[in-house]
């Protein structure tokens, strides 16, 4: 059991039988230079940079035993599963460099692969933002003993911030990353990290890679 320090002088219990390691959306999409993200025409050079430290954290959560969730934003070839209010926005769907934006079974879909999950770990595809819906993400961190997650990806302000909100209010307890999660621009990055801290750490815990690698070796 690893003891992680954090923030706020807090410190985060990692049990490797009831933790798990979430790493959200790592996927060309979001990260490659010729995926969606890139081209829209944002910068996904600060998202990009977290590469190295998601990988060293999946390492490690595979070493120390964690139970491993690989989640894909992304919809069916028909737009079936895609909800009014994102269709009106007409960016997932569209022609890109590498296929239809977020269009399950398409390379832009796929994860990156520096972070492409392991044999065996879980990958669960998500038709929206937070990886609770419209998915069985609860029911099979409950069958897997899973109390606490460890949260990394992108991007922080949408995606991971949408799945630790989910998580807490389903009474998991959630640390996130900071340098392990990114956005395209700073100022939302560290706006949604300051969230967490509201109201006497209203949403959990925060650390960084360093420490999460040092709890997690023991």
């Amino acid at each position: 059991m690893g003891t992680i320090s954090c923030n706020a002088g807090l410190s985060f219990t990692a049990d490797p039988a009831t933790t798990a390691l979430v790493a959200i959306d790592f996927q060309r999409d979001f990260l490659d230079p010729t995926g969606m993200v890139a081209a829209l025409g944002d910068d996904i050079a600060p998202m990009r940079a977290i590469i190295p430290n998601a990988v060293a954290l999946i390492a490690a959560a595979r070493a120390a035993g964690l139970m491993l969730v690989h989640t894909r934003e992304g919809y069916a070839p028909d737009l079936s599963d895609m909800h009014a209010l994102k269709r009106d926005r007409k960016v997932a769907g569209r022609d890109g460099p590498l296929g239809r934006f977020l269009i399950r079974g398409e390379p832009g879909h796929d994860h990156i692969a520096e972070c492409y999950p392991a044999e065996g770990e879980l990958v669960l595809d998500k038709p929206g933002f937070g990886s609770f819906y419209r998915t069985d993400l609860e029911d099979r961190l409950r069958a897997r003993g899973i109390e606490a997650l460890i949260l990394i990806g992108v991007t922080t302000q949408c995606c991971v911030a949408s799945t630790m909100r989910e998580a807490v209010d389903r009474g998991f307890r959630c640390l996130t990353v900071e340098d392990a999660c990114a956005a395209t621009t700073p100022e939302l990055h560290d706006a949604a990290i300051s969230l967490i801290y509201g109201e006497n750490n209203l949403f959990g815990w925060v650390s960084d890679t360093k420490r999460v690698l040092a709890g997690l070796a023991g």
